[in-house]
């Protein structure tokens, strides 16, 4: 290989040549992502890490109302995975980072199942989120969107279990 009028030897090559690959790949790296986010989607799945998160999932134990047209009550551990009545549906939390709260929902009595992300308020008694399916029966690419929905504190299970004092 030449490099600036003279012949390098071939370990010369060979590094210089992984040090273009290397930046090409950078490029087109970051010229996908310039690209992924021209054709962003409102409602869509997330690649998340399997590691579980560092937060205190405790903070999610309890009921909350989940609002999306209708109201449903979701009924959580202190892990934040639960149930909710509407199609004999469950909720299960994969990572909460900060304020956002991240997981996947399904309801067996329709066989669907999605994911969600929900940004909670600082004292995490509501939150905004977004919604979208992964499956619809067998069709694990379904063109159907999500959506958006709002979920409310309406208790904790700590405070579920607390005995009034004595008067």
């Amino acid at each position: 290989m030449r490099a600036n009028g003279r012949f390098l030897p071939d370990a010369q090559a060979c590094a210089m040549n992984s040090t273009m690959s290397l930046r090409l790949a950078s490029v087109i790296a970051v010229a996908a992502l310039i690209c992924t986010g021209c054709g962003h989607r409102a409602a869509g799945p997330l690649s998340v890490p399997a590691d579980h998160s560092a937060a205190d999932r405790s903070v999610l134990a309890g009921e909350w109302e989940y609002e999306d047209g209708g109201a449903v009550v979701l009924r959580l551990d202190d892990q934040g995975n639960g149930t909710y009545a509407f199609k004999d549906g469950r909720f299960e939390t994969i990572q909460l980072n900060g304020r956002t709260w991240i997981g996947k929902w399904s309801q067996k009595e329709n066989d669907r199942e999605g994911g969600f992300v929900v940004n909670l308020s600082a004292d995490a008694v509501e939150g905004d989120g977004t919604w979208w399916y992964e499956r619809i029966g067998a069709n694990t690419s379904p063109s159907e969107k999500g959506g958006t929905f709002h979920l409310t504190r309406k208790t904790s299970m700590t405070r579920l279990g607390d005995t009034p004092p004595a008067p």
